[in-house]
């Protein structure tokens, strides 16, 4: 999923690109709006002028001066010109400018009627202003049409050079504002980001709890956090200790009933008995083991494994001193794993205690690292794991016991602790001979 500052960046600019459009269209449309109300009052102002260096005499005929007021009519190919309709629909007049252009055939204004439009002569678009008036005279009233026609051309570049202007200082805005939201936004985050290194720096085992000083929306979750690390460390540490409880309460009855039945076997119920004691001893210390793995956990510290692997070796040759077999730790001294301490002893202490149980003359022990992982593998020269033993030992779900000849409750404790790790084990054959038992485990 996105993350959180990119969702809220995104969805910002998102708002501020649709204010920003909105903005520039409505502010192009007013000023689209207003220069054209601008070119339509020129137009006018200009067609007045027109009407007013107009004369008409008695006889209805319009008369105008060689000098216009207005000086654009008389600049041949201006583009501005002007032309005067009668009651007759016909062109009695035409102004300098309109020289060899073509004039639209329109009809007659009522009186006092005004006309603003755009239109297209040759395909060419072009304003028109049209005015109608009633000329009064003594001998009557003559009606005429006032007409003056604009080409587009000054407005269309006053309207493109506008338009330049205001995409190019929003596109600056725009860019400001973003890179100010930015700026905001990365402060305004910055509590939350804070969590998250201090989350990852507790799931790493750099830091126990969130020490950080948060504002009061993030208080809560960050006391709610500290406070659940808390109770599953102690909940965890009674339930470990609880077990090592049960573990003593039980182990000290056993050895009483089995001193008991072991001070004789003169008959054959009392071997049976002894031998299930000890059976039941064994399956209370595997239960018990099983069920005091600690598995991983948000805080746990890495723990290199060359030392544990070392101190674990040297024990055990101690209780092996009379078979002394060479033993060869092959461990780049930097690999770590995320694991309990107690899990790992527990795992390569098995290990080591079957491979000094079986082996001949060598040991290897060695540890490799595979892109996230880590391989520990231990090689002895012993008689190794008959085939089908090693798929009785790794099926999901078969019960450990001692049934496997010389392999008792230990692999299945290995087994069961890199179950809890998601990790995986693999028992193949030595070569020349011998077994070969490698565990797979995350290195993070």
């Amino acid at each position: 999923m996105m993350s959180l500052n990119k969702r809220i960046l995104l969805s910002a600019t998102g708002v501020l690109l649709i204010f920003i459009v909105g903005i520039a269209l409505a502010l192009d449309r007013a000023f689209y709006d207003s220069a054209r109300l601008g070119v339509q009052d020129r137009m006018l102002a200009r067609l007045l002028m027109l009407m007013g260096d107009a004369e008409v005499d008695d006889n209805g005929i319009l008369e105008m001066p060689t000098n216009l007021l207005d000086t654009e009519f008389s600049r041949p190919n201006a583009n501005t010109y002007a032309f005067i309709v009668d009651h007759t629909k016909k062109v009695v007049w035409q102004s300098t400018s309109a020289l060899n252009k073509k004039l639209p055939e329109l009809g007659l204004l009522e009186k006092g009627v005004k006309d603003f439009s755009q239109i297209e002569i040759n395909h060419e678009p072009y304003f028109m202003h049209r005015y109608g008036v009633a000329w009064a005279t003594e001998s009557g009233s003559y009606p005429m049409t006032f007409n003056v026609i604009m080409d587009t051309s000054l407005f269309d570049a006053q309207i493109e050079r506008y338009r330049e202007d205001l995409w190019g200082w929003l596109s600056v805005m725009t860019v400001l504002l973003l890179v100010t939201q930015m700026l905001v936004l990365r402060w305004g985050l910055q509590p939350m980001r804070q969590v998250s290194v201090e989350l990852s720096a507790i799931e790493s085992g750099k830091q126990e709890n969130v020490v950080g000083n948060y504002p009061s929306e993030l208080k809560l979750l960050t006391d709610s956090i500290n406070s659940l690390i808390n109770h599953e460390r102690k909940q965890q540490k009674r339930y470990r200790n609880a077990l090592a409880d049960l573990a003593h309460s039980l182990k000290t009855p056993l050895a009483i009933l089995h001193n008991a039945v072991s001070i004789r076997h003169n008959k054959p119920e009392e071997k049976t008995v002894s031998e299930q004691i000890e059976r039941m001893d064994n399956i209370i210390q595997y239960q018990l083991r099983r069920a005091a793995t600690a598995g991983s956990s948000p805080g746990m510290r890495p723990i290199l494994l060359y030392p544990v692997a070392n101190r674990i070796v040297k024990t055990v040759r101690k209780a092996y001193h009379d078979k002394n077999p060479g033993i060869t730790v092959a461990i780049d001294k930097t690999i770590s794993l995320r694991i309990d301490e107690g899990d790992l002893m527990e795992l390569l202490g098995n290990l080591v205690d079957n491979a000094f149980k079986w082996c001949d003359r060598q040991i290897v022990l060695s540890a490799v690292r595979h892109q996230e992982r880590i391989a520990i593998q231990i090689k002895d020269d012993g008689p190794g794991i008959a085939r089908h033993e090693i798929a009785r030992i790794l099926e999901r779900g078969v019960r450990a016991d001692q049934s496997i000849p010389g392999h008792g409750i230990g692999l299945a404790i290995v087994r069961d602790i890199i179950q809890v790790y998601g990790g995986e084990l693999s028992i193949e054959q030595n070569t020349p001979k011998g077994a070969c038992i490698t565990i797979y485990l995350n290195a993070k």
